[in-house]
Parts: structure tokens; sequence; C-alpha cells
């Protein structure tokens, strides 16, 4: 049988990832049986992963919900340093990231929405991310990172229909102090300096870290016009904490986060042309990305042997500013201005069960129980400036026009309450129920108008209230002690709004709610060696919010309900540790995503077709070794391959991505202080172009406007440590 040209290059490549990956290991192996003791036997279980998946400290493997999570030593081995190159060690789970890092968007199952409405949540230490623009910052000095898949409305609220992604910082050492410095180069002229600390202040009572981190390269796009690349980077990050535990009951965490970036333009150019040439623009103007946050959380835990009660605050300002030529052309025909500022505030107190000590329905029925409050304000001014050269709108108009499209404050302002509880039955049998209720105010000032005032502009005050409740209900059946299966339903909700900028009639969008139904097993073989996780899922889901272009303002976007759709698909995951220094890890996911009967988006029937941005399926395999090979000295390598399945660009189908792969390859040597290493991504020079949206086919031939994805990046890193 003849396989087609893609799933040939998707098989030739992967046998190249495994080829390397027997080759490492079986030097790893043969240099560790010389440096093994003889008699001596190393402990290989794979490590007990703990998750604040359902806001509780648990054993990932105990709980009935799909959660992926990305610990230190993985996030530091992969040289991952922002969400998006996490994801790819979770099923189902897909970025799209545009050039500007304040633009990431991630869609698990199918389900993703607006920058401004997510349905996925990013939460920084307990704090969501309310709006999308501060979702993507980098990790620094984090300890974990959590993909939680399906609806988590019960615990988390408004805006998780899809799932949660918990950040977890690293937590200040009340014990030792601790210096690391590390400076990764590379091509592209890129050029990374980080420094931490941790140490404590008061041994075992007072701790305190810091970790500030400067970045920058050039890009990977060149302006064909001027000769200058397009789409730089550049920002300087830093985060400080204070841990105090004055007793063995009480602490209180202070986490103060900042960033300033200083990026250049989008690398956005008809869909066409990026596939002939894919990092060339043809630009009269070169513009700017800026994102400058503060944010600061105050933690507090006091957990005796009866009650576990904490309280969560959170503090977020940010400003993004980016100007661009909206034409995309190397024609003085149209510029953007875009200013997003926001402050948002939230509070959660949470009261739980001790760990130990459940309250008891029964003398053999322990009742584990959390209960708690949230509230939040956020306040979002947007004024987007679009520019149209003489005579572009019209041949009657010989001067330059100014378009404020939009110029818009939004306040909203809610509270939820929400309680979970978990009997165990005959030590087996677990039953879940839980359920919040969601209360919310949006008020909106939109405004649009032209200057000068060639045509009436539009102003619009609207205010509204939604309301909601979501169930969810579980049960996990252990059949061993290592092995479990389980079924959950769980509702998920997503508020209505308003647009900032929309075409007349769409001003505001109502809910979004979902149902979903899964099923799954949680297992441990080989004596704790090797997990294998599966979980089978649908979702049915009714007035899809989706995001669409505005026809009339060039790359400008708004939220509409569109209807009914329905996702399901599988999940697996399997993890190994071989032997000791070689461990083989994979997240394969499956999901087909479509519209169901009814559903119109723009006037036009989309019953049938496959939402946007929803690969078939997500891949990914890789292995890391290593081996003692003098002292304390270790050498080590990793590769890693991801396989992402066809999707197409918009709602109506007309322009997608084929399947593609992506490979990575890190291998270097490390002592007690000091490490270096060599590393390339996207090894074999994949071209594609993980997002594009229709637009105005004058400026764009093919209909549509996207980015390519980043070329092969290859370069070193050296640190030290003590």
């Amino acid at each position: 049988m003849c396989l087609p040209s893609a799933p040939r290059r998707i098989i030739t490549r992967m046998q190249r990832i495994l080829t390397v990956l027997v080759l490492v290991a079986s030097i790893s192996g043969a240099a560790r049986a010389q440096n093994v003791a003889p008699g001596q036997v190393a402990p290989i279980q794979l490590p007990t992963v703990i998750v604040t998946a359902q806001k509780e400290p648990a054993d990932v493997q105990t709980l009935p919900v799909s959660v992926t999570a990305v610990g230190r030593e993985t996030l530091a081995g992969a040289g991952v340093t922002i969400l998006r190159d996490a994801g790819i060690y979770a099923p189902n789970v897909q970025f799209t990231d545009f050039t500007a890092r304040k633009l990431s968007n991630p869609r698990f199952r199918g389900i993703g929405s607006s920058p401004a409405n997510p349905a996925i949540t990013t939460y920084f230490d307990g704090v969501p991310q309310l709006h999308s623009n501060t979702s993507s910052l980098d990790l620094l000095d984090v300890e974990q990172v959590e993909f939680v898949r399906g609806p988590q409305s019960a615990l988390f609220g408004r805006n998780t229909l899809a799932g949660v992604i918990n950040v977890a910082s690293a937590r200040p050492s009340l014990t030792d102090w601790t210096y690391s410095l590390a400076a990764p180069l590379s091509n592209f002229e890129s050029r990374h300096l980080g420094a931490s600390v941790s140490g404590p202040l008061a041994a075992g009572r007072v701790g305190v870290s810091g970790t500030i981190a400067y970045g920058r390269r050039d890009g990977f796009t060149r302006n064909v016009v001027t000769g200058n690349d397009v789409d730089s980077r550049s920002a300087f990050a830093g985060k400080g904490q204070l841990l105090w535990a004055p007793s063995n009951v009480w602490e209180t965490r202070l986490i103060v986060t900042g960033e300033r970036a200083r990026d250049g333009d989008y690398a956005l150019n008809d869909l066409g042309a990026i596939r002939r040439n894919p990092f060339e623009v043809a630009r009269d103007f070169e513009g700017h990305t800026d994102r400058d946050l503060v944010a600061t959380t105050v933690l507090v835990r006091r957990a005796d042997s009866r009650l576990t009660v904490s309280s969560t605050t959170g503090f977020v300002n940010w400003k993004t500013v980016d100007e661009t030529d909206l034409d995309y052309t190397a024609l003085p025909l149209l510029r953007r201005q875009n200013t997003e500022d926001s402050f948002q505030f939230t509070q959660e107190v949470r009261v739980a069960s001790a760990a130990n000590a459940p309250y008891r329905l029964l003398e053999a029925v322990p009742l584990r129980w959390q209960g708690g409050v949230f509230l939040f304000t956020q306040n979002y001014d947007q004024d987007a400036v679009n520019t149209f050269s003489p005579f572009v709108l019209s041949p009657l108009v010989p001067f330059a026009v100014s378009q404020h499209a939009p110029r818009a404050a939004l306040d909203d302002a809610g509270i939820g309450l929400y309680g979970q509880a978990t009997a165990t039955f005959v030590d087996t049998l677990d039953v879940t129920f839980g359920a919040r209720f969601d209360r919310e105010n949006k008020e909106a000032s939109l405004n649009s108008f032209f200057a000068p005032p060639i045509a009436p502009g539009r102003l619009v005050e609207p205010e509204e209230s939604f309301s909601n409740v979501s169930p969810q209900a579980a049960v996990a059946l252990r059949l061993q002690p290592d092995r479990m299966v389980y079924a959950a339903v769980t509702r998920g909700f997503k508020a209505g709004g308003f647009n900032p900028a929309s075409p007349a009639g769409f001003e505001a969008y109502g809910e979004e709610h979902t149902w979903n139904v899964e099923g799954g097993v949680k297992t441990q073989w080989l004596g704790g060696r090797l997990t294998a996780n599966a979980a089978v899922f649908r979702i049915d889901w009714d007035d899809l919010q989706l995001n669409l272009p505005d026809p009339l303002v060039p790359a400008q976007f708004f939220i509409a309900n569109v209807g009914r759709a329905v996702s399901q698909g599988a999940e697996f995951e399997v993890n190994a540790r071989v032997q000791p220094g070689i461990e083989l890890f994979s997240a394969v996911g499956f999901t087909d995503a479509t519209f169901k009967a009814r559903s119109v988006s723009s006037g036009v029937v989309v019953a049938g077709n496959e939402i946007p941005n929803t690969p078939d399926y997500t891949a990914t395999f890789g292995g890391v070794v290593s081996s003692a090979v003098r002292g304390d000295t270790t050498l080590y390598g990793r590769a890693e391959v991801t396989f992402y399945g066809a999707f197409q660009y918009d709602d109506l189908n007309r322009a997608g991505q084929d399947a593609y792969s992506l490979a990575n390859f890190r291998a270097g040597v490390r002592s007690r202080n000091v490490f270096g290493e060599a590393w390339v991504r996207n090894a074999f020079d994949t071209r594609y172009v993980p997002v594009a949206f229709a637009y105005d086919p004058r400026l764009a031939p093919s209909g549509f406007i996207g980015e390519p994805g980043a070329p092969r990046t290859f370069g070193i890193s050296v640190g030290v440590g003590f």
C-alpha cells in the first residue's frame, strides 16, 4: 500500500527520532552497567505527582479528571519557557500563538474562544487571568504546570468550560540558600540571561526568592522593502517571593511578578505568499507590540487537624500597545494603533476538610469536602485607531481619515459560590458531587467614530447580568490500589458579554453551555515503573461562542453565538522508567469536533463543518536518558517529536493546515555546580502555518492572512548553580 506523502514524511521523521532514542538509550545503559556497583539496585519507580486540579493537593492517579502535570524537572530539561511549549506533553491541547506574546489562545478538545472571554482560564498561583492577554508569560521559577481538560465550572466557575491551566511557582526555601545563573545563546542573535536566588531569612520561618530574566532575539521574518526583520523580541521579567511560616499550621506567601516586553511587528502575510516564501513580507511601515504587566498575589493558608482554610488575593495590572501596517502590503494604505489596559482584582476564600481527618457520614464512610466564595472585578479599556490614507475609503475622500473602532470601556464584577464532597464506600468506591453558582454584571461603553467625521458614529452603552449553576458528578472505582476506573458528568458555563468592536447588531453575545461526559482508566504497572492512562469523552454544547473576523474592519474580531456543536474523542498517556536513567513518555489525543444542524455563522449555515483550529490528533513521543560518567558528572540527552493532525482555519472550512510534525533534541553534561548543553528545536525545519484567518481578498489574494511557524532554532546553554 502506498501512503500519501504527508503521512509518509511523518513516519520517516518518527523513525529518525526512535533511532536516536534507541541509540542513546543503549549507550546510557552500557555506561550505567559500568558505573553501578555489583549488587547495587537503584530505585526506578516513577515519582508520585501531586496536583491541585480540584483545588486541594492530591495524587493525579486518584482523581476522576483528565490532568497532565509538567513538573520542574521536565520544564528545565526541555528548555520550556512558555506555556505553548509545555502544552505538547498534554493530549488534545493546541495553542494558537501569534508573534505578539500577548496573543496566545489555548484550545482543549476543540474548545477555545476570544482572548476577552476565554474558554480555558490560566491560573498563576491560584489567581485567574480574566483576559488572555496576560496568560502567556515567561515561566519564571515555576514548580509545575497542570493542563486540566474538560469543564471545571463546578469548582472554578465562569470561563473554564474547556478546562484550566494551573501554573504553580516554586516555594522559597526555608532551609538552605541556593543560587543559579544561566545564559542560553542561539541563532537569530538570540541572547538570554536568567538568575535566581532562594533561601531563609529566618531558618524554618521566613524565606525569600527572586528571579530575573532578560532575553532578546532578531526576527525570523525579513521585510523585503527595507531589509529589516519585523518580528523581533525583547523583554525583561522578574518575580519575587516572601514566605512566612510562623507555625506548623500557618503560612503566608507574597508573590510579585512583572514584565516589560518590547517586541517587533506581527509577521502576518497573505497565506499563499507564506507558503511560497514563509519568512518574507513587504511593508511600508514596521510596527511594534509592547506589553507591561505587574501582578501581586497574597496566599494565606491554615491547615490544622480538622480544617484547611485558605485565602487567595490577586491584583493584575497590564497595558499593551501595538502598531502595525494593517494592509500588510508595501502600499501606504492602512495603519492601526491599538492600546489596551486593564486592572483586575480577585479574592477567593476556601474551607476544606483536613487531608487526614475527613468527616464521617458513617463509621466506614469518610467524606472529604470543600467550599468557597470567589469575588472579582475587572475594568478594561481599549482605543483602536485605524488610519486610512487618502482615497482609500472612497475616491471622494482625498485626505487621511482616522477611525476609532473601538474606543471602549468594559466593567465586569461577579461572585461565585461553590462546594464539593467525595464519599468513599468500602475503601474502593469514591462518589463525588459538586456545584457552583455564578453571577456577574457587565457594563460597557462602546464608541466608534471617524476623525474628521465623514460618517455618523455609533455609541452603545449596554448592561446585562448573567447567572448560572454548574453541577458535577463523578464515580471512581479502585479495582486495585494502583488501578482505577472512573466516569464523570459535568456542566460547563461561559458568560455572555459585549464586543469592544463589532458589526452593527453584534454588540452583545449570549452565554455558552456544555455537557461533558467522560470515562477513563488510570493505572500503574511493573511496581510503579509505568503509568498508563486513557480517557474517552463527548462534549455537547449550545450557543457556541466563536471568534469571527469583522468583514468591515481588517484584522478586527468579534464574538458571536453560532449554534450547537459536538466534540468527541480519546486520549492516552504512557510514561515509563525503563531503568535508572532512562525514561520514555507519550501523549496521544484524537478529537472530532463539528458544528451541529442549524448552526449559522455570519449568515452562512456551517452544520457539518469542522470547528476551526482543532487538529484531528495530537501526539508526542519522546525519551530522556542520563548516565553518571565520573563522580558527580552526568551526561544526558532528550529527544521528542510532536505530531499535529490537519485542521481548518475558519468555520466555513475554506482553508486549513495539513498534518505536520516538529522534533526537538537536547544533550549536555552536568556536574554539581555547572552545566552545559546543546539543543535544537524544529530540528527538520518543518514549514507550517499554525494560525491564519479570513481577510479582504483585495489585500490578500488567497483570502487569508497568517503567520508561519518558527523555523529551526539551535544553540547552547551554560549555567552555574550552588
